[in-house]
């Protein structure tokens, strides 16, 4: 997506995440139904990924399957928030000396 690749099913430490990009240091997950049972161990386990650095996006599986351009342009609009590497960002031009 933009130019980023996403992998499925992408193990980081102990946890499998349902799609991650590395470059972006961003998982996607998918919450289902089971997830509704599983909330506590979810956010410990959010947690302890995101100590790592990554970043997380959530979308229920209803989301995804009745509005799946949304979640996409979703995705697309925080990669163009936050995906630009630190040799993208614009140099910051220098403020003009006064006379002294």
């Amino acid at each position: 997506m933009l130019g980023f690749d996403f992998g499925r099913q992408k193990p980081i430490n102990n946890f499998i995440v349902d799609f991650f990009c590395a470059e972006l240091m961003l998982a996607i997950e998918i919450d289902g139904d089971t997830h509704n049972y599983k909330i506590n161990y979810d956010i410990e386990r959010q947690s302890k990924i995101e100590a790592f650095g990554v970043k997380f996006l959530r979308f229920t599986d209803t989301e995804v399957k009745q509005n799946i351009e949304g979640v996409l342009q979703i995705i697309e609009l925080w990669i163009l928030h936050n995906g630009r590497s630190p040799l993208e960002q614009p140099t910051p031009t220098p403020l003009p000396r006064g006379d002294s």
